[in-house]
């Protein structure tokens, strides 16, 4: 492991995790929990194998990353966050939130997974009317894998993989036009003109917005 040499938190902190793809690492253990090497390789595209390998190794050897072999049938290792590694997350959400004038137009070229929404949604949403009963809206963003389901609880929104059951909306269209209505920065009509499709209850989307006045930027 790389190391800058200077006796600064910062610095040490880039020593451990500012290698590409470690943060990335983090985040998809973050949000998938345990996963095998396989979940970990699908939801990190691009990343060559033996790349991933190493930085799994220098994040476990840094006390980061730990495995634990699973039991039948999965039979195979399992990485987890250790709970210095869970310490991240904010680190993690803050950068999401600093990241948000980045989030405008989704590239032809990004690759998209659908639990990728979970962060930024969850750090950025709120129920406008959180004495109403919950609602679910389950997300389908284009090519990007399986639907995730956004719950509410107590004012709270929730992202998770959806279990089929069915929802009071269902959003399906770019993943870029699904953040956009959501965070408010476009209505209805113009997320409906950028090929976003809706089903079921439309006017439950009312329900969900920035937990702030201040409207993400474009």
């Amino acid at each position: 492991m790389r190391s800058y040499g200077q006796f600064c938190g910062l610095a040490r902190a880039l020593d451990v995790v500012g290698d590409r793809w470690s943060m990335l690492i983090v985040r998809e253990l973050l949000l998938q929990g345990p996963a095998r090497y396989t979940d970990l390789k699908n939801g990190l595209p691009g990343i060559a194998t033996n790349l991933l390998v190493d930085r799994l190794r220098e994040l476990e050897e840094a006390g980061v990353v730990t495995h634990q072999d699973a039991k039948p049938p999965v039979a195979t290792a399992l990485f987890k966050l250790t709970p210095w590694g869970e310490q991240l997350r904010p680190i993690v959400l803050a950068l999401g939130r600093w990241a948000r004038p980045l989030m405008g137009k989704q590239a032809r070229a990004d690759h998209v997974r659908a639990h990728w929404l979970a962060l930024p949604l969850e750090s950025m949403l709120v129920d406008r009317s959180p004495k109403q009963r919950p609602i679910r809206i389950e997300l389908r963003p284009m090519r990007a894998g399986k639907p995730m389901l956004l719950e509410t609880h107590e004012g709270r929104v929730r992202v998770r993989t959806s279990d089929g059951e069915p929802a009071d909306a269902v959003l399906s269209g770019p993943a870029d036009v699904i953040i956009a209505l959501l965070a408010g920065r476009i209505g209805l009509a113009t997320a409906r003109a950028r090929r976003l499709r809706v089903r079921g209850h439309a006017r439950v989307l009312r329900r969900i917005g920035p937990a702030s006045d201040t409207r993400l930027s474009a």
